[in-house]
């Protein structure tokens, strides 16, 4: 059973043994099994490469499948990908759209424009894949090329560089394992060889045992110890040196053009976590005056050698801020403004004859002080 042209001209798709048959020249893969079909991305019809040879050698000609009239060359011929012919054109169009809208999300300043410019990219995949004003679409998305040809450039430019460090960064980290295997195995080897001589040593010193002191015990394990542990400091300054030569040999990637990746957002550092305050930076430092910790006056001389007051651990400099205080408190306020901006002016007139009242001074020119 056979299905029929596909929408928008995609090529006729037959199940079965009927796939291996040229819908051109009607050969067969069974008797030909050497036999390779392409299509052309136009319209995806396929055919065998020796039809395509046939008719399209000398030039562009109309595709010979039964209802389709488009024009094909040769070098437009390609291996189908895909067994479905369906996804074969889908993916076809939409890397074609990829080239065309290539920004990434650091190109944009919100993520709503961003995800508002995937929208409209695929709307314009839909549209060429259903066939849905494919002429119009078309339009749009060769004028919106032609617009933004530096920007798609430089787009495709900063892709294919973040795709190579990519890859260089993989090979290089394979390269890297594979080094570290290797040197885990040469020190794997290492200690023990260290160990079946240091046993070696052992067995020595323990045959020698009857003929020396203790004295000369001690030395035989210090020197031991000190093999031991020149042996392996060699080992991993080798290893060292082994790695370091390879990072700095001549097929080694050059950082500019290995591990620089252009258009990424800024990495803004957190903001360092102040100390607790509890006055929520309120400052209690005097504006209007500035505290010293010594003021001339007969009186202050006396409290500082009396001993009745010092004894309790009385200290003038609590003397000194309170006065202070008290002399300057209320230099920066004005009552009338105050008064103006919290009560009108009956109100005024009303707290002060209250005021007037609870002194009991009701008759004119009373002194209540």
């Amino acid at each position: 059973m056979s299905m029929g042209i596909q929408r928008n001209g995609t090529g006729s798709r037959q199940h079965g043994e009927n796939d291996d048959i040229c819908p051109v020249c009607r050969s067969s893969r069974y008797l030909n099994p050497n036999m390779r079909f392409l299509v052309n991305p136009e319209c995806y019809h396929k055919m065998c490469e020796s039809c395509v040879d046939r008719i399209f050698s000398i030039g562009p000609a109309p595709c010979p499948v039964a209802g389709c009239a488009r024009t094909l060359r040769k070098q437009r011929f390609r291996k189908q990908t895909f067994e479905d012919l369906r996804i074969e054109r889908e993916v076809d169009i939409r890397r074609r759209v990829a080239q065309v809208f290539n920004k990434q999300e650091e190109d944009f300043e919100t993520l709503r424009a961003y995800n508002n410019y995937l929208e409209e990219m695929e709307v314009t995949t839909f549209n060429l894949l259903e066939g849905i004003d494919v002429a119009a679409t078309e339009r749009k998305l060769a004028a919106y090329a032609a617009q933004n040809a530096s920007s798609i450039s430089q787009n495709s430019a900063r892709a294919n560089r973040d795709r190579n460090a990519q890859i260089a960064t993989a090979a290089a980290n394979k390269e890297q394992a594979l080094l570290n295997r290797s040197a885990a195995t040469r020190s794997s080897i290492s200690s023990l060889a260290e160990r079946e001589e240091s046993h070696r040593e052992t067995l020595d010193a323990l045959t020698r045992a009857q003929l020396s002191s203790p004295e000369d015990d001690a030395a035989a394990q210090k020197v031991v110890l000190k093999k031991s542990t020149a042996r392996r400091t060699a080992t991993e300054r080798a290893r060292d040196k082994h790695s370091q030569q390879h990072q700095q040999g001549p097929n080694a990637p050059s950082e500019p053009e290995t591990f620089k990746i252009e258009g990424l957002k800024a990495v803004v550092d957190a903001p360092v976590e102040k100390a607790y305050d509890p006055f929520s930076g309120m400052s209690f430092s005097p504006s209007y005056y500035t505290l010293q910790s010594h003021y001339e006056h007969p009186w202050l001389e006396k409290a500082r050698t009396e001993p009745s007051i010092v004894a309790g651990g009385y200290d003038l400099r609590e003397y000194y801020q309170r006065t202070m205080l008290e002399a300057f408190a209320g230099l920066g306020c004005f009552i009338a403004e105050l008064g103006d901006k919290e009560h009108g002016s009956g109100d005024r007139m009303i707290a002060t004859e209250g005021a007037a009242m609870a002194a009991g001074g009701e008759g004119e020119g009373d002194d209540i002080l």
